[in-house]
């Protein structure tokens, strides 16, 4: 793991599964990202309206406001306030990558993530802004 190509870069992890959160927060943090991770999409916009992120990974399945919720409301905010993130979402579902893509997600990944690539995809995502 190269923690250079992630260092410093603010990532807002948003995923109602406490492991998964734990797990990709810990990974990224050990990898020298200031992580902030939340439990919920209103949080998470909270988060937003404090300090946007320049990487958001979200679940999809959450309780409440789901991940689409959570995009539509991110890509609504002005660019200044983050509103153009790169995002990626986390999901279950192997059918849902297209309608995560056309809801605003920059990527898509099949949960439980592989971190190594997780990482790898930040850093890319972070270089193309």
């Amino acid at each position: 793991m190269s923690s250079s190509a992630i260092a410093g870069v603010r990532v807002l992890v948003v995923d109602d599964d406490e492991g998964v959160r734990e797990a990709v927060a810990d990974y990224l943090k050990d990898c020298d990202a200031e992580v902030t991770a939340v439990s919920s999409a209103e949080a998470a916009m909270w988060v937003m309206s404090e300090v946007p992120p320049d990487v958001l990974v979200s679940d999809v399945s959450m309780p409440r406001h789901d991940g689409f919720w959570l995009i539509r409301a991110v890509r609504g905010l002005p660019i200044r306030r983050g509103g153009d993130v790169p995002a990626i979402a986390l999901t279950g579902r192997l059918d849902a990558e297209e309608a995560l893509l056309r809801a605003g997600f920059t990527e898509v990944r099949i949960k439980p993530p592989d971190l190594a690539e997780l990482t790898d995809l930040i850093a890319g995502l972070v270089a193309r802004c």
